[in-house]
């Protein structure tokens, strides 16, 4: 399961698309929306895709995680949209036989998708607003909103 979505994310669903007889352990990562970001405070986050290509990329980062953790299942879901405080942004989950790979996998996973995937947000503070992207080689349009970024297949 790899999606992208505008509707609040079901942490349960995410799960169970990992579940399988051979699992010994399943990590979830669920990054949520915090209120404080080097002392500036959030009232709300936009994030925004590049849809087709952030399936693709998610799509990839699941498959160089069965590429290192061959009895690895992976689901990684992310949200669009306004987001408030506290709101779930991302699930990734991951199952593998043992913890130590489930750990490492779900790591890598969260690691990969601010290096490669196509998802900006916008930060709305209290005192002015900010697009952020974390991708390699992200630029910024002169209004700030990043471009660029490795689209590559």
């Amino acid at each position: 399961m790899f999606k992208m979505t505008k509707d609040p994310i079901n942490i349960n669903e995410v799960t169970n698309a990992v579940v399988k007889r051979e699992a010994g352990a399943i990590v979830n990562f669920i990054g949520t929306v915090r209120e404080l970001t080097d002392g500036k405070k959030t009232l709300y986050l936009e994030y925004e895709a590049y849809e087709s290509m952030a399936l693709k990329k998610l799509e990839r980062i699941g498959q160089e995680i069965k590429a290192k953790w061959d009895d690895a299942e992976v689901a990684i879901v992310h949200r669009l949209g306004r987001l408030e405080i506290s709101d779930v942004a991302v699930v990734i989950s991951v199952s593998t036989p043992h913890r130590h790979d489930a750990y490492e996998a779900n790591r890598y996973a969260i690691e990969r998708i601010k290096e490669i995937v196509p998802i900006w947000k916008k930060e709305h503070w209290e005192d002015g607003v900010e697009w952020i992207g974390n991708q390699k080689g992200t630029k910024s349009y002169p209004e700030g909103k990043p471009i660029g970024g490795d689209f590559n297949d």
